[in-house]
């Protein structure tokens, strides 16, 4: 009896390790936007919501309603490549200026990190940052932008940075999970 219990939870456990976006994605769900040609996993409980004149989809989580995920769709000057457009720091401060923390907006934003990284033929930059409502709010966003297309997506998820710590990790599965094709 406890040869096979011993053999059932190596067996589960070399899965998992073999397959760790297997065990990554648990809890997760599939959002896929054929029309605009990108992709991306979501907490499971959270919801879509309409929103007029803003992002192309918003999910929020069902308790925690300001914990969200967004995607925007913006045309790119020239058909230009993501590279082209700059390095990811120079790429993130011009977000954190003129989306996160535009002039007269109360609000600031702190790029924290900024880095690169390739996947299926893609090029994605991860940025993340630290923004300061007017209302006084801490809260932390992290971003993965590409170039498809001629359009520039830009995947964010805002979480309170009073629960940052404790999502942290399935909030860089979601943003990592981002795609466009």
């Amino acid at each position: 009896m406890w040869k096979r219990i011993v053999f059932i939870l190596l067996l589960v456990l070399s899965i998992s390790l073999s397959n760790p976006g297997v065990a990554a994605a648990a809890g997760l769900k599939s959002f896929v936007d054929s029309y605009d040609g990108y992709e991306f996993l979501y907490p499971n409980g959270w919801l879509q919501v309409k929103v007029d004149n803003g992002p192309d989809v918003v999910f929020h989580d069902l308790i925690e309603i300001s914990e969200n995920v967004s995607v925007v769709i913006s045309p790119v000057p020239d058909d230009q490549d993501l590279t082209e457009l700059g390095t990811p720091t120079e790429i993130g401060y011009k977000l954190g200026k003129a989306v996160l923390a535009p002039p007269e907006s109360g609000r600031s934003a702190e790029l924290v990190n900024a880095l690169q990284r390739e996947s299926n033929g893609k090029t994605y930059y991860i940025l993340e940052y630290e923004v300061k409502l007017p209302n006084l709010e801490d809260r932390h966003n992290v971003a993965s932008v590409a170039v498809s297309r001629g359009k520039l997506f830009t995947f964010n998820a805002s979480i309170p940075e009073r629960r940052w710590q404790r999502v942290k990790g399935l909030m860089a599965n979601v943003v990592n999970s981002f795609s466009v094709y």
